[in-house]
């Protein structure tokens, strides 16, 4: 379902694919190939979210700015993303070709640099900066290096592997 919210209304990409099983309303703009997929929720109500390219947010996710008593930011998402499924997302800024694992949080002005990691589960403190090239994991979530080749091979293949599938299920009319 997409909604627009006073005078906001969701911008979305042509090419994007966005299940009618998910909820996008207000300020949010979901750039060119990217995936929403059932279940998933983008509240661009108290501030803007910006979805890169190539960019998948799996089943259950929730995409979130602000807050209710204290507008804290706006949410940019960056190109070539993956959001694994029953993420919470509530931060700054997620850069470019950054792998976020199932069941992780990103609390408010959180901000994840280029090719990074975060593991499963994981909580990323508000405020955390986390530099290009690394690997997160852990409650509370700890810089545990650099983000391997082998770790960061999700990023590379899954923007092709989830732009396959969109043409799937697009060829369906899902």
């Amino acid at each position: 379902m997409i909604r627009g919210l006073g005078n906001k209304k969701p911008k979305i990409a042509e090419s994007a694919f966005v299940s009618e099983a998910a909820y996008v309303i207000g300020d949010v703009e979901i750039g060119d190939n990217s995936s929403v997929w059932p279940g998933a929720v983008i509240r661009g109500d108290f501030g803007s979210i910006k979805i890169g390219n190539n960019t998948a947010i799996e089943d259950n996710c929730v995409i979130h700015s602000g807050t209710p008593s204290a507008h804290i930011g706006d949410v940019a998402i960056g190109d070539k993303v993956h959001i694994g499924h029953g993420a919470v997302i509530n931060c700054r800024r997620i850069g470019n070709n950054v792998l976020i694992g199932m069941n992780s949080t990103i609390l408010h002005d959180a901000e994840i640099g280029d090719f990074c990691i975060i593991a499963a589960g994981c909580l990323v403190r508000q405020g955390m900066q986390i530099p290009d090239n690394s690997f997160v994991a852990g409650v509370p979530g700890k810089i545990k290096g650099k983000a391997s080749p082998e770790q960061l091979w999700w990023v590379k293949e899954g923007p092709q592997a989830y732009a396959e599938l969109v043409k799937q299920y697009k060829q369906q009319g899902l």
